[in-house]
């Protein structure tokens, strides 16, 4: 789990409740961060809930001795290292990939902006690149994994990434102009950049790759919790029905009965709202499902609807990505849960960014396989070997893909659904802004 905000006192207790990357109540704190930094600050960064907690006057900002991510922490825990691979380290605080470390005026400026008895650099993690050894583990994190006893200490350690960097390494991801879509709970694509950004855009974050190249990264902080919600009504019914309900089948059916919708869903609109959605300007979020009296009402349109509106958010980011700042993308992958099911949310996906789309026989797996190919660099890399070298010739040399192309009725089918999402943002606003939930 990449971002979010674990605060600790010297004596190593926590001492506020974990703020997951899915808190938005950070707004005030970013709006006064990107003009003093002059780069994007995102409402889930560590930086941000730091800075949120000092302007709301939080008591336990002065007793800070460390703090971190949730991968930072469980690290600590398990090795005793204090430190982040460089590409979770950039949800936390922004990163200069010239020196492969935060940003040393950065860190300045924001030591500028309160009067504690810490300085911001002395309570973040370490950063480290991939490759470069973060520990061991300890005995004690041995048997916080095994109470039996049987895993030894010594193993070692690679530098903990969240899901964005290992979803760059398990799809091979990590060169210029290659870029990959996860799309799980959340989505975001990510795409290494051969040149900086013109301007800054606060629907696009500034990351790196787990080596430390720079990555634009558009984040929407919904997709397919409410897809699921909707899929779990399915299996409640078939249940009712008396018929065994394999989830796998359920899913499978329900995604592919998608495909048979029209391309423009029918005039069906949803919302996957379950939380806020800063591409779009939402704190707080409701799912919804909208439609006209006339619309085109059937399972297939449906589904399909679920699905595109899973990569609403996103392509409002997307586009700031490839239409203002002109950014180029070689090679697009797909990982995650949307694309268990084999052909369904790869198809829409190239159809929603107009761009072939690949996935691998790991697909589902991005975040596991890609921790475990970065513990494998470490272990196992040649003197100067890069990680896109050994990415290339060692892991997915003879890697088989499939990739799908666009299809025209599909691009201008998903552009008429973005229309019609767009304009109907004022529909999910008065939601949220209702009285009655």
């Amino acid at each position: 789990m990449m971002h979010g905000y674990m605060p600790f006192n010297a004596a190593g207790e926590l001492l506020v409740p974990f703020r997951t990357w899915r808190n938005t109540q950070t707004s005030e704190a970013c709006k006064k961060l990107i003009p003093v930094f002059n780069f994007n600050i995102p409402q889930r960064w560590s930086i941000a809930h730091l800075y949120q907690a000092i302007l709301s006057g939080e008591d336990h900002v002065k007793d800070i001795a460390f703090f971190t991510t949730l991968a930072g922490y469980i690290h600590w825990k398990l090795s005793g290292e204090k430190v982040l691979g460089i590409g979770e380290a950039a949800g936390m605080f922004p990163i200069d990939s010239t020196i492969m470390d935060f940003d040393q005026k950065m860190l300045d400026q924001f030591d500028g902006l309160h009067n504690f008895d810490w300085k911001i650099r002395d309570i973040l993690p370490k950063v480290l690149v991939a490759g470069e050894p973060a520990g061991v583990l300890t005995a004690e994190g041995a048997k916080l994994l095994d109470s039996t006893g049987t895993l030894q200490p010594g193993v070692p350690m690679c530098p903990p990434e969240g899901d964005a960097g290992t979803g760059m390494v398990a799809t091979n991801s990590v060169a210029v102009r290659t870029g990959n879509v996860s799309a799980g709970t959340s989505i975001f694509a990510m795409v290494v950049l051969e040149k900086a950004m013109e301007k800054v855009h606060e629907e696009i974050d500034m990351v790196t790759t787990p080596d430390g190249m720079p990555v634009a990264m558009v984040h929407s902080q919904n997709c397919t919790s409410d897809l699921n919600a909707w899929v779990n009504l399915f299996r409640e019914f078939a249940e009712s029905m008396g018929m065994t309900a394999d989830m796998n089948q359920i899913f499978g059916t329900l995604y592919n009965k998608a495909l048979e919708g029209d391309s423009d869903c029918g005039g069906l609109l949803a919302y996957n709202y379950f939380s806020g959605e800063h591409i779009t300007g939402f704190n707080e979020g409701r799912p919804l499902f909208v439609r006209k009296p006339d619309s085109k009402f059937n399972l297939a349109n449906f589904m399909r609807t679920n699905l595109y509106t899973c990569l609403g958010a996103m392509r409002v980011g997307l586009n700031l990505l490839f239409e203002k700042e002109n950014v180029k993308v070689d090679r697009l992958l797909g990982h995650g849960g949307l694309f268990k099911t084999k052909g369904v949310g790869q198809q829409i996906l190239a159809d929603a960014v107009n761009a072939p789309v690949s996935v691998m026989a790991t697909a589902g797996e991005g975040g596991a396989w890609g921790i475990a190919l970065l513990a494998s660099y470490l272990v196992n890399k040649e003197e100067g070997e890069t990680l896109e070298s050994f990415l290339d010739n060692k892991v997915f040399a003879d890697q088989e893909s499939s990739t799908l192309d666009p299809k025209p009725e599909g691009v201008a089918g998903f552009n008429a659904f973005m229309d019609s999402y767009m304009k109907g943002l004022s529909i999910e606003r008065a939601a949220v802004e209702s009285e009655i939930w």
